[in-house]
């Protein structure tokens, strides 16, 4: 099958081009079909308790009973950590190219943290609250020109962080004038239950932990306080009130250190388990028409160019992703077969292509950016917008929430 050309961009991102580029995997259960796979879990609005997303999709052309495995915003984040890996890593077959992406960093006292990962991307809240040289990052006039963006004169916005306009971004807390983009490239992975006949419930795990020390550590009062507070800076608040309360209530007698991670815990059916499912869904979506609604004051081949470059770079997203098939703990998963890669190409037309490495999406963006510094006005050299993160924000960090979980 043919291979996915610059030409193609260019005629995708010009008016009345393809709709979108798709791309289907069959997946399986790495453990045969016999295995189980953890899906996402979710907790619902007033619940304590997660569960699993389950759902109605048309499979094969009948109404099926489905779990999500991974949500759209959890495969867009996992090809925002590859292409950011490979941004770093000088070891990457594209990182010349990825290396030239505009970006933007947070910096906190070495931590650092750009654009990529950060979940609001160029309008987080952990970019809002820094500053650069000393003043307000939005009161910078190279940010605020990014800000004052708009899908009508986008060209800031994508010199200073491009990821913002291929993955989305809201800037949501602005009074005015919010910048809104949404995604171009959709994806996730669904899992058909292997059961279709019964109302979906959620397996159960058994779960347990073995101490080789001792069984069972029961401590006082005074001992499980000073234990506590020893290992206060470690723990989070949560954990560490959790046990000053259960040494309180227990007065003068003892209370289990299972807490502190002392003595064993007995196999118990609690946590959520995996589901049977009789086939497994990976699918991507990369929208021309998303793309076709940006322009950037240029002439008109200067923006088609611009979104041809937005369009390379995500599907350099797409391939890292697709290159590492890791998801989550009891998640592990092996294709069945090449991805189906389709290209619209409008009223019911539609071509095939060949499956899209991550060498060949890398070639795609070197050559989309290389046009585009032709004719577009691209200047992508690997410039950095230095942030100075407030570190009152890292100070103030703790886990709980993702405890709660």
């Amino acid at each position: 099958m043919a291979q996915l050309t610059l030409d193609d961009l260019l005629k995708a991102c010009s008016p009345g081009g393809s709709s979108a580029l798709t791309e289907i995997t069959q997946l399986a259960p790495a453990g045969g079909p016999q295995s189980t796979v953890a899906p996402a879990r979710y907790v619902s609005k007033g619940a304590k308790n997660p569960t699993y997303n389950f759902g109605i999709r048309f499979v094969d052309g009948a109404p099926k009973i489905t779990v999500v495995i991974d949500s759209g915003q959890s495969q867009s984040n996992r090809g925002e950590e590859a292409v950011e890996r490979s941004r770093r890593d000088e070891y990457s077959p594209i990182h010349d190219i990825l290396s030239r992406i505009p970006t933007i960093e947070v910096d906190y006292e070495g931590q650092k943290y750009s654009d990529w990962v950060l979940p609001h991307r160029a309008f987080d809240a952990h970019i809002r609250a820094g500053s650069v040289g000393g003043e307000s990052v939005t009161k910078n006039p190279i940010y605020r020109a990014a800000r004052d963006s708009s899908h009508a004169h986008a060209r800031a916005l994508m010199d200073l962080s491009p990821v913002s306009l291929t993955n989305g971004s809201w800037d949501a807390t602005r009074k005015s004038h919010q910048g809104r983009y949404r995604t171009a490239l959709e994806s996730e992975i669904v899992g058909v239950l292997a059961d279709q006949e019964s109302k979906p419930e959620p397996n159960l795990a058994g779960g347990a932990r073995v101490d080789p020390v001792a069984a069972r550590v029961q401590l006082d009062r005074e001992t499980m306080t000073a234990l506590a507070d020893n290992q206060r800076d470690e723990l989070s608040r949560k954990n560490y009130k959790s046990i000053l309360a259960e040494a309180k209530a227990a007065g003068k007698g003892l209370t289990s250190a299972s807490k502190l991670g002392l003595g064993a815990i007995p196999p118990s059916l609690e946590a959520l388990g995996g589901v049977a499912c009789s086939q497994i869904i990976r699918s991507h979506v990369l929208s021309f028409a998303t793309l076709r609604q940006l322009r950037f004051g240029l002439s008109a081949e200067g923006d088609i160019a611009r979104r041809a470059v937005l369009a390379a770079l995500g599907l350099v997203g797409m391939a890292l992703a697709n290159e590492e098939l890791y998801i989550r703990a009891n998640c592990s998963l092996v294709e069945v077969d090449y991805p189906e890669t389709v290209l619209d190409e409008r009223y019911g037309q539609k071509r095939s292509l060949a499956p899209i490495t991550v060498e060949q999406a890398g070639q795609l963006l070197r050559e989309a950016v290389d046009h585009a510094v032709k004719v577009a006005e691209l200047d992508w050299h690997g410039q950095v917008f230095e942030v100075q993160g407030d570190m009152s924000i890292l100070q103030a960090a703790s886990a709980d929430v993702e405890e709660e979980k």
